[in-house]
């Protein structure tokens, strides 16, 4: 049975990622190539697929675990009846291959220690070849492009394609255990010293977490968000994925299963608003220039997402091998809405683009020239039809959402022009985003219902269009918009959750069924906030919070009737609308406590 995926916990090292579940076992692995990076399972809790445990041998009675504060350090303690075993978790931040190191340390009493290493690469599919290193101290696994270097704090031994170890420890003593990736055609690299590496990463995270600027309410859930969207990023480039994982499904046993370990330009785009409010502004600066190199060339053969480093190819497969988390199947690598035409995300990219730049980020001229191709491009095809926000597979539509996205690129050329004196054709700009207004509100609002829906001539809702008061399209306080955030609570607000969409009743081109959409939920938080239902705002965003993960950590969606999440994890767009949502109550509340409204529990964690 796996595991629940609330109950994993998420290391990296802001290049590459790992889940540790509950049990001591990291069954998935990310690594720098983000078309092969699965050197563990590509389903959580799948033994046959690769895991590394670390663990008691014997009975655990209890679990408890923590990140060190600030920090993106995992510690682990597992209560037995002779000992209690800590195992420090990290990936250090380093500029030549990328580590796991797993420290085991004995707090209490007496423990036996059991490793169990099962290496495969390419999702699973491939068996390694494993051999002693020279100095008789380590492993090397090697297999097509990938290698690993494993170099283990005890002897090991080889039981059925497994390395395994067991040991004992006394309080006080430890072990250390560290895994090196790195392109097999190339020398092992230079081993790390664990302890220090594990310190030198403590101290870097807390530098890091030094520079947030958020001070409100639930300071400490919104520093863990930070924390994980800078793990989300890729060092290298300044892109921020979508998230680490693939195919965790958006219901179980269902097929709306997506690799997101890619970079939206939406998410990463939402992603570095919430950055920026922190006073994470080195962030939008790579953003910027991985931007830049990413969507270089023709303003029409712009992408809605690019791999970390810009690559356009994203070919999406089914790996039949593979049973899927709970049986859901397909798993799919790479995603064919790579190739989809989305017109909201011109709206989304000039949006943070002056944000960024009213927030200090200096001025770019290449960054200009840029906005104004793209400019150019969205004047031609803004009044087209297209696959929309939530990615539909069943035809294009005019998606009321994309068109006020629309609107937004248009306004914010039209501020950058007047606040930074930017040269364009800012006449023509403002011509459209009046026109663009227009239309939305004559073709895109319900006037007998008093709502506006998810596409024009359609009756059908969309919590997209809670974002209509955010940013900026219309007042807070218009009855239009007070009328759409009434009708997405009467038909899309189920158990505290609201739903995308009903997709029961959508043509988007699946089967229905899926959780509710945590964004969404913490849009209409922020909603709420604008419209001066302030203390409902605060009441909301508590009650959700109840279900993240017990480490604070976030998927794209959650099941309303057994509060387990579901969605690839941890997401980015979701840690991002928690942010701006508890910025948005700040801004509308004085800082005293909001008694929930009878929330509901969390599920214990499982031991």
């Amino acid at each position: 049975m796996p595991s629940r995926i609330e109950d994993y916990a998420l290391i990296g090292d802001t290049q590459t990622a790992a889940l540790v579940g509950l049990d001591g076992s990291i069954d998935w692995l990310c690594l720098p190539r983000f078309d092969s990076p699965a050197c563990f399972s590509a389903l959580l809790g799948d033994e046959s697929h690769g895991r590394w445990l670390l663990a008691p041998a014997a009975e655990v009675r209890r679990t408890e675990r923590c990140y060190r504060k600030d920090t993106l350090v995992l510690e682990t303690d597992f209560h037995t009846d002779d000992g209690v075993l800590r195992v420090v978790d990290s990936m250090p931040i380093r500029d030549q291959a990328p580590d796991v190191v797993r420290i085991a340390h004995c707090t209490k009493g007496r423990v036996t220690v059991r490793m169990e290493l099962v290496l495969r690469f390419d999702f699973g599919h491939v068996v390694p070849w494993v051999r002693h290193t020279g100095d008789g101290e380590g492993l090397t696994a090697i297999a097509g492009p990938d290698a690993i270097h494993f170099v283990p704090g005890r002897p090991t031994t080889g039981e059925d394609l497994t390395t395994t170890a067991r040991f004992e420890l006394e309080a006080g003593e430890s072990v250390p255990f560290v895994l090196t990736w790195y392109p097999s055609h190339v020398p092992e690299p230079d081993p790390v010293d664990a302890h220090a590496a594990t310190e030198d990463t403590t101290r870097w995270w807390r530098h890091w977490s030094r520079r947030s600027r958020y001070d409100g309410r639930h300071r400490d859930l919104v520093q863990r968000s930070l924390i994980t969207l800078k793990a989300l990023t890729y060092a290298p480039t300044g892109g921020i994925v979508a998230a680490p994982t693939t195919s965790l499904p958006e219901a179980i046993g269902g097929v709306r299963n997506w690799d997101y370990r890619f970079c939206w330009v939406r998410d990463a785009t939402l992603t570095l608003q919430a950055l920026l409010h922190a006073g994470y502004t080195e962030e939008a600066g790579a953003w910027r220039d991985w931007l830049l190199r990413a969507v270089a060339g023709s303003p029409d053969e712009m992408q809605i997402m690019y791999g970390p480093a810009g690559e356009r190819r994203l070919t999406e497969i089914e790996v039949d091998w593979l049973p899927g988390y709970e049986g859901s199947t397909p798993v799919r690598i790479g995603n064919a809405a790579s190739d989809q035409f989305q017109i909201d995300v011109f709206g989304e990219l000039m949006d943070a683009l002056l944000l960024a730049r009213e927030d200090g980020l200096s001025s770019d001229d290449d960054a200009w020239t840029l906005q104004v191709a793209l400019m150019g491009y969205l004047e031609e095809v803004w009044d087209e039809p297209d696959e929309g926000l939530w990615e539909v597979r069943g035809g294009r539509r005019h998606f009321v959402h994309s068109k006020v996205m629309a609107w937004v690129a248009f306004d914010r050329a039209v501020r950058m022009a007047e606040e930074f004196g930017r040269e364009g054709p800012v006449d023509r700009w403002r011509e459209l985003r009046a026109q663009v207004h227009r239309e939305v509100c004559e073709r895109g609002f319900d006037r007998e219902r008093g709502t506006f829906t998810q596409s024009y001539g359609s009756r059908g809702l969309d919590a997209a269009t809670l974002m209509i008061p955010l940013v900026g399209f219309l007042e807070p306080g218009d009855e239009r918009v007070t009328g759409t955030v009434e009708a997405i609570m009467r038909e899309l607000y189920v158990d505290g959750f609201v739903l995308r969409y009903d997709t029961h009743d959508a043509e988007d081109g699946f089967p229905p069924g899926e959780g509710a959409f945590l964004p969404c939920s913490f849009w209409l938080a922020q909603a709420l906030a604008a419209t001066g239902a302030a203390d409902d705002a605060a009441t909301l965003l508590e009650n959700l919070i109840n279900f993240g993960g017990p480490l604070g950590l976030y998927s794209e969606e959650v099941d309303p009737t057994t509060g387990g999440l579901l969605g690839n994890y941890p997401q980015a767009l979701t840690h991002a609308t928690l942010i701006q949502a508890a910025l948005a109550i700040r801004e509308a509340t004085t800082d005293r406590a909001v008694t929930p409204a009878q929330p509901r529990t969390p599920r214990e964690p499982a031991l």
